[in-house]
């Protein structure tokens, strides 16, 4: 079928990241299978991290089918195209349903788009992985892909104002090899495998950075343990129990 959205949606993007001269670094997208279904599987940090999840994607030429909350498709803008571009709704309340529609996806052969996290994690530190990717990935019989995201917190995050200024932000994207999740093994243990690949590429991707903090007043965006002033993940714990 054709894609009547998801490509012009794709070329708006990149127009846009044009204007915002935004520095792209991407490695490892040949990781990503040119054919058949696969869960990509990211770090979040930013509203945006999709759209960077997808554009790793765009090299194989596939298109990721995101799992994304059902109040984005009941949006009067944001709704018609998620809908247009054969993203997936999640209801918290029914989430049987997204998963079977994910399955689906996968087993006709899309790639679909998962944060494990669930939210954004406001430390921008990895946070606990739910485990629906890897026992999506098992009942489908498709890999895991495990890739990570940096920077696109600068651009737009929760809590902090967004950022779409012509101001040459750089962002990184890693993504990695495979990981397979074989019917006969708990998800559990292929969850923290896979964890802990996203932890190794989010880390290459943050040594990879080009941009430090230019003061005090500029770490906002740098989790605590690499010297910013991002809240710790037991801050961001207890302030959401509070």
């Amino acid at each position: 079928m054709a894609e009547l959205v998801y490509r012009p949606v794709i070329g708006f993007a990149q127009t846009l990241f044009k204007v915002w001269d935004l520095k792209i670094d991407c490695e490892g997208s040949e990781n990503i299978p040119r054919s058949g279904g696969a869960v990509l599987v990211s770090n979040h940090i930013s509203y945006l991290d999709f759209v960077f999840n997808g554009l790793a994607a765009l090299p194989q030429k596939r298109l990721v089918r995101f799992m994304a909350k059902e109040s984005v498709f009941r949006h009067k803008v944001s709704g018609p195209l998620m809908r247009g571009m054969k993203h997936i709704p999640v209801d918290r309340k029914q989430g049987e349903a997204a998963y079977e529609h994910a399955l689906r996806s996968l087993r006709s052969g899309e790639v679909v788009g998962v944060f494990p996290e669930a939210t954004i994690s406001q430390s921008f530190a990895l946070k606990s992985f739910k485990s629906g990717a890897a026992r999506m990935a098992q009942e489908a019989g498709v890999p895991l892909i495990p890739m990570a995201v940096w920077g696109t917190q600068r651009l737009w995050t929760k809590g902090h104002p967004r950022n779409f200024r012509r101001s040459h932000l750089p962002v990184t994207i890693r993504v990695g090899e495979a990981v397979e999740a074989p019917k006969d093994k708990y998800a559990g243990a292929i969850t923290r495998q896979l964890r802990g690949r996203v932890q190794e590429l989010l880390e290459a991707a943050q040594r990879a950075y080009p941009s430090r903090p230019k003061g005090p007043e500029d770490s906002w965006w740098l989790p605590a343990h690499l010297g910013g002033t991002a809240p710790t993940p037991e801050e961001v714990r207890a302030a959401e129990a509070g």
